[in-house]
């Protein structure tokens, strides 16, 4: 089949930063969604989130991730019924082997050249993130999957911090009108 016959029309367009180090320290802001929007990892009720069974092990996997990666710590978040937030702190310089951190100021990709993750990359921790919540459900014989990618935001400066917390803190305040709402989609 000709390379070409698709022209890409089947790919979104990425919305990384071609000249950011994503492995970089940094806040980070992530949203990933449920394969479809399932509402499937918790309930809002009152303005208040309460986990399904998925959404517990969302959770375990979150709070887990600074334990098994020293360098990030999550800021904050909300596991919402169809989508997560969360706050991303990447804490060192990530130096790869190198004792002054050269490979790490000089590399700007989030992929390798030759293919695969750029270790300690956001794209790493959210896919080891994302792959270890479906391996735990499918393990528990719970039927989940998430939505093939992330929404990302490189947190700019201290207003731009501050208006992502209250983002998430008033999420599930606004989970009625929300437009990911299968319900709500017009």
């Amino acid at each position: 089949m000709d390379k070409e016959y698709f022209k890409n029309q089947f790919r979104t367009a990425s919305i990384r930063l071609g000249h950011w180090n994503y492995a970089s320290p940094g806040l980070y802001s992530i949203t990933i969604c449920t394969h479809d929007r399932q509402c499937c990892l918790s309930e809002i009720k009152d303005d208040r989130v309460i986990l399904s069974e998925i959404g517990e092990i969302v959770f375990d996997d979150l709070m887990n991730i600074p334990k098994l990666r020293s360098y990030v710590l999550v800021d904050d978040y909300v596991i919402m019924p169809n989508h997560i937030h969360i706050i991303f702190v990447l804490t060192d310089a990530n130096d790869f082997g190198h004792p002054d951190g050269r490979d790490a100021v000089n590399r700007v990709s989030t992929v390798r050249e030759f293919g695969g993750l750029q270790p300690k990359s956001l794209a790493a921790i959210v896919n080891a993130f994302k792959g270890g919540v479906t391996r735990r459900c499918h393990e528990n014989n719970l039927d989940f999957h998430w939505q093939s990618n992330y929404y990302e935001h490189i947190i700019r400066d201290e207003d731009d911090y501050v208006r992502i917390k209250e983002y998430i803190f008033c999420n599930p305040g606004k989970w009625a009108d929300d437009r990911s709402i299968p319900k709500n989609i017009k």
